[in-house]
């Protein structure tokens, strides 16, 4: 056995083997394997039964869910209406220039992806944006500097 295979059977024999097994398995996977590969979205509709085609459109249907590789660090910078007027674009431009990327790409050294996400739940705090699963409000241009230069230098 694989280890993909492996993998997707330890997360079925968690969740179950139905339909509504799957979120919660390919949530599993992208906390192992960091993304959801061809390969082990094959493997999960071949456990569940169910479409390849099922399972890729459930996993490209959510935004936390990747279907690519990502570096190390994923920075997700908040696109709504709200973060938007209390200066989401000039967060999102400090943060290009300094990582030299745009939304969507990843640095060369694969430690830092930026990706822009529909809504972080933060609107109370906006302009907002998470760095891997912890969350940063009420940014500014420079506060940005400062949280990006820490993870370069010491994480």
């Amino acid at each position: 056995m694989t280890e993909v295979q492996e993998l997707v059977r330890s997360l079925t024999d968690r969740h179950g083997r139905t339909r509504e097994s799957l979120l919660p398995i390919l949530q599993g996977v992208v906390a192992k394997e960091s993304y959801l590969s061809d390969t082990v979205m094959t493997e999960i509709a071949k456990q569940l039964d169910i479409s390849a085609a099922q399972v890729f459109g459930t996993a490209t249907f959510y935004s936390f869910l990747d279907t690519e590789p990502r570096g190390k660090y994923v920075i997700r910078i908040c696109k709504t209406i709200t973060c938007d007027m209390h200066g989401k674009r000039q967060i999102a431009k400090a943060i290009e220039d300094l990582l030299k990327i745009k939304a969507g790409e990843t640095t060369t050294n694969k430690k830092f992806t930026l990706l822009e996400a529909n809504c972080l739940g933060w609107c109370h705090e906006a302009p907002a944006m998470l760095i891997n699963d912890t969350p940063y409000t009420k940014l500014t241009p420079e506060k940005v500097l400062e949280i990006l230069t820490d993870y370069m230098q010491n994480k």
